[in-house]
């Protein structure tokens, strides 16, 4: 679900800045997307349909170019989405020159060229794409898993929907009540070394395309009452958390602990808020992007590359040797099914020389994505039924990294041997 208070207030503030009358007036055109969940909770192709046709009334009232999104179009997205782009430098005075002859064209007219918007609506969509998105977001098996590929599938398609029709900064909706909640959600899901990244005003993971949060200095609350005194029009749909209890994730649970701490206690959204402001993270260079350090998911940078003494080797440790200690056949059979479902490999059976694959005939090379990922995103993996309902784009890149991977290994034990004769 999109925040659309956040959006509007955020859509009049652009649409003053690119005024003719603006004191300071942006240097750039801006446009709007909307991404159609609405497959993903269950809502009927009808109810679906006028809620699009809803908002493209209420986007076209804006001037600005927009784009109605379903969720169904990240099955289809190209490889290049997980792969950090560098940014390409281009000179400020031509692009703001640029926007500014935009503007004087088409601003005026308060009307979008056809070539500026993309709608296509859910009747448009293919029902198998839906069902498929279905069994994706399904294959978690808690709602915690499920809010979070959720939000990560729908940044990739933001990213490619930026570079794809020319945009090279994303402005977020979050306001500050939206980030002191998700910096404790990020901690409570094991991304505390992606903190800075996640509730900075600035996020340059994917090179060429940069998010920005505008909106980060305003409360829900201030929000709220922006929208009400100027009766700013809206449309209302549901999301995947609707109508849950407090207890259904964890998410749901840090936003309900936050909000009714923030009825007694007014200061506690700023504190937790400026906090987040002091997180800072060290930069990467290009060659450690290219290298495969980042995550196949997020895109942050790898936080399982650890020393030999830490907790999260301890843990990995203590996991292998729990499952080295098993015995028993029903014992293996647990273990082979938990190895399978974080595999994708389908079910398995416990035979008594140990655990073999149902799949294993195939003699595939799947690799193992946990590998490739950071540590919240592996246990977003880890939860999941199986990984083949991930989209084409991600198990692609997996592959690609594990061939590459492959390949490291080979020349450095040639280079070896080589060394070895000589």
């Amino acid at each position: 679900m999109m925040l659309f208070a956040h959006f509007r207030m955020l859509g009049t503030t652009s649409k003053q800045g690119v005024s003719q009358n603006a004191h300071k007036k942006l240097r750039f055109l801006p446009g709007i997307v909307y991404i159609d969940e609405g497959g993903v909770v269950g809502l009927s192709k009808e109810m679906r349909q006028k809620t699009a046709f809803e908002l493209q009334e209420l986007f076209t009232t804006t001037g600005f170019p927009f784009y109605i999104l379903p969720l169904e179009q990240v099955l289809e997205l190209p490889t290049s989405v997980v792969m950090p782009v560098q940014q390409q430098s281009e000179p400020v005075t031509g692009a703001y020159k640029a926007a500014v002859d935009h503007f004087l064209l088409h601003g005026r007219k308060n009307d979008v060229s056809p070539e500026e918007q993309e709608n296509i609506l859910p009747c448009d969509v293919n029902e198998s794409q839906t069902c498929a998105l279905q069994q994706l977001i399904g294959s978690a098996k808690t709602l915690t898993a499920r809010e979070d590929l959720l939000n990560t599938l729908r940044h990739h398609l933001l990213v490619h929907t930026a570079r794809s029709k020319g945009y090279s900064k994303l402005m977020l909706g979050d306001s500050c009540t939206r980030l002191a909640v998700k910096l404790l959600i990020s901690i409570s899901l094991g991304r505390g070394a992606q903190l800075a990244q996640d509730v900075g005003f600035s996020d340059s993971r994917y090179g060429d395309v940069i998010s920005v949060r505008p909106m980060r200095d305003y409360s829900a609350k201030e929000i709220a009452f922006y929208s009400h005194m100027f009766n700013v029009p809206y449309v209302s749909v549901p999301s995947l958390h609707t109508k849950t209890q407090d207890k259904a994730s964890i998410q749901r649970l840090t936003e309900s602990f936050v909000t009714k701490l923030q009825t007694d206690f007014p200061s506690t959204v700023s504190t937790i808020y400026r906090t987040g402001e002091k997180l800072q993270t060290a930069g990467r260079s290009s060659s450690a992007a290219a290298d495969g350090s980042r995550c196949l998911l997020c895109l942050c940078s790898l936080d399982t590359v650890t020393d030999v003494a830490s907790a999260l080797q301890a843990t990995l440790i203590s996991e292998q040797l729990s499952h080295t200690k098993i015995q028993g056949p029903e014992s293996e059979l647990s273990t082979a099914e938990e190895y399978c479902s974080i595999k994708g490999e389908g079910t398995c059976r416990g035979t008594g020389g140990g655990v073999v694959c149902c799949s294993s005939a195939k003699e595939v090379d799947t690799p193992d994505l946990r590998e490739l990922m950071c540590y919240s995103c592996q246990l977003t993996i880890k939860d999941m039924s199986s990984i083949h309902h991930l989209p084409h784009y991600i198990l692609s890149e997996a592959q690609r990294r594990h061939s590459r991977s492959l390949m490291r290994e080979e020349i450095r034990e040639f280079l070896l041997d080589a060394d070895e004769d000589d």
